[in-house]
């Protein structure tokens, strides 16, 4: 219990560095161009501490749910004192606006980005597309019971084939006989095609070695194959390996290996954003029981999974989470809806294209978008949002996913 309970308590503060980040980028880059810094804190509500250096306001507040760096003038419709208008941010050129709002979610991609390298360094990062990586080797699998398709355990005195010509876990198979191996599936289906002596060429971490592996032959019952029906043993090649789940990487290699895991979270954020709407059922039918290990989770329900995956012994999933988690808040908010700081980049945004086609017909530019006008459809959205986090904190507190 106590060190579920310390893999929750981890996992908070990793949220809560997170959050203090992603203000701090709006709050670092907004300095860098020179604009006006009124506050950045920490938390929401009553204030625990505070001090002032120079211009800014610096404070923790009593609930660590959040946070927020007020910069002065962010819209033209913010009132500003005669000493902050000159530096307002709406005076500011579009493009530095736009770097400053979106600078919380870049925050959060260059944190997703730092942890799933060093994970990469360290731990490993999943192998996610079926690539062929052996992750164990053992004996070449004896024969099948015919009837229950069940395989006979290994023995001290079974032999290795992969294990005896020095293929090894983390090495990854990049050909057969000449032929590219492309996926895990793939590779098993070619090794049972095989017989007597193969040529395998591996790769770890961009070493590459060529072996020659003495395939067994074993008595294995088709694929699909259902125990208690009539199945006929076939003579299939094997070799001794099992599947990795991990590919661990050097420190030059590993930059390269998170870069395409970060392509890879972002594709799949990308995908359960658009899905979101269609799982928000799963969420009403988890509070009333049903389990669905596919339904979205809230800020508890990830750290929940956290705090299993600490007990657990298995930290790649928690780091993993993390990563995860800074992907999926960095995208989220750069979405156009207000209040979020995508709605305000596409309020930027659409300002500078409309005067530029204003400019095009010899008019002047216009006002500033009316904030106020726009109040309706900003509240509608926070209900919505509010209400769409409180299904799923709500589902997580009552029927929480677990690991185990």
């Amino acid at each position: 219990m106590f060190v579920w309970l310390l893999g929750l308590v981890l996992f908070a503060l990793g949220i809560c560095l997170s959050v203090a980040l992603h203000e701090a980028g709006h709050m670092l880059s907004a300095k860098a161009f020179g604009m006006r810094v009124r506050r950045y804190f920490i938390g929401f509500g009553p204030t625990l501490f505070s001090f002032r250096r120079g211009e800014t306001e610096y404070g923790l507040k009593a609930i660590p749910a959040g946070g927020f760096c007020e910069i002065a003038g962010m819209t033209a419709l913010d009132q500003v004192t005669p000493e902050e208008s000159p530096r307002a941010m709406w005076r500011f050129a579009t493009w530095k606006r736009v770097v400053v709002l979106a600078a919380g979610s870049i925050t959060h991609f260059i944190l997703g980005f730092i942890i799933l390298y060093l994970m990469a360094v360290t731990m490993g990062l999943p192998n996610t597309t079926d690539r062929p990586l052996i992750g164990s080797t053992s004996c070449a699998a004896p024969t099948q019971d015919p009837k229950t398709l069940k395989l006979a355990d290994c023995t001290s005195a079974d032999p290795s084939p992969a294990a005896a010509a020095g293929l090894r876990a983390g090495d990854e198979i990049i050909s057969v006989n000449g032929k590219p191996v492309e996926s895990y599936t793939q590779l098993v289906g070619t090794i049972r095609d095989l017989r007597g002596q193969s040529t395998f060429v591996v790769d770890n971490d961009g070493e590459r070695r060529t072996l020659t592996i003495d395939v067994a032959t074993v008595k294995r019952a088709a694929i699909g194959a259902k125990p208690g029906t009539d199945n006929q043993l076939n003579d299939v090649g094997a070799i001794g390996v099992g599947k990795g789940g991990y590919f661990t990487y050097g420190a030059v290699s590993g930059f390269s290996g998170a870069v395409v895991f970060t392509g890879e979270m972002f594709a799949a954020t990308w995908e359960g954003l658009m899905r979101f709407p269609e799982k928000i059922p799963a969420v009403i039918r988890a509070i009333g029981g049903e389990d669905d290990p596919e339904r979205p989770v809230s800020v508890v329900g990830a750290s929940i999974i956290g705090a299993d995956a600490a007990e657990a012994g298995v930290w790649e999933i928690f780091v993993l989470m993390l990563a995860m988690l800074n992907f999926f808040v960095g995208v989220f908010n750069l979405l156009p809806l207000l209040p979020l700081d995508g709605g305000h980049i596409a309020i930027t945004l659409y300002e500078r294209v409309r005067d530029l086609l204003r400019k095009a017909r010899g008019k002047a530019p216009a006002g500033p978008v009316d904030y106020n006008r726009l109040a309706g459809v900003t509240m509608v959205l926070v209900i919505i949002g509010g209400a769409i986090v409180l299904l799923t904190v709500t589902a997580d507190i009552v029927n929480p996913i677990r690991l185990q």
